[in-house]
């Protein structure tokens, strides 16, 4: 295992994003089509949140299967902006970030993904998963 590999090895380059004006029946589909539990929320090329399935899950009934929950959850999502439920205090890395620092701060920190930024632009994110499959490859 090389002590000195960038997170960009391992990053997601192809960012799901989402804006501040999009809604969070939007964010739900977008959590399940693409199987994901993080989406940056982006204003331009600059990150300004990030939206976590667990966020949503806070303030619906995402995995409820019934009717009635669903139009209760269409009533909860028009109540709340995206901007009201994202994290906003943001800590991000760089591509040049090595994988250990990323693990390091993923480890003391309460979050499961950071934003790659490189010159004020989101260019990646990276995962727990990330890491884990990472770690699966080197043995």
């Amino acid at each position: 295992m090389k002590k000195r590999t960038p997170v960009s090895e391992i990053m997601t380059t192809q960012v799901i994003t989402l804006h501040k004006t999009d809604d969070l029946e939007q964010a739900e589909q977008l959590f399940k089509q693409h199987n994901i539990r993080h989406i940056p929320v982006v204003s331009g090329e600059a990150i300004i949140g990030i939206l976590s399935y667990t966020d949503l899950l806070r303030i619906s009934f995402a995995d409820a299967a019934d009717e009635y929950a669903l139009d209760v959850e269409s009533i909860v999502y028009n109540m709340f902006t995206i901007e009201q439920v994202m994290a906003k205090n943001l800590v991000s890395v760089s591509s040049s970030t090595t994988i250990k620092e990323v693990a390091e701060l993923l480890a003391t920190k309460e979050f499961h993904a950071l934003p790659v930024v490189d010159h004020e632009k989101l260019v990646g994110i990276v995962t727990t998963t990330d890491l884990i499959n990472y770690l699966i490859r080197q043995f």
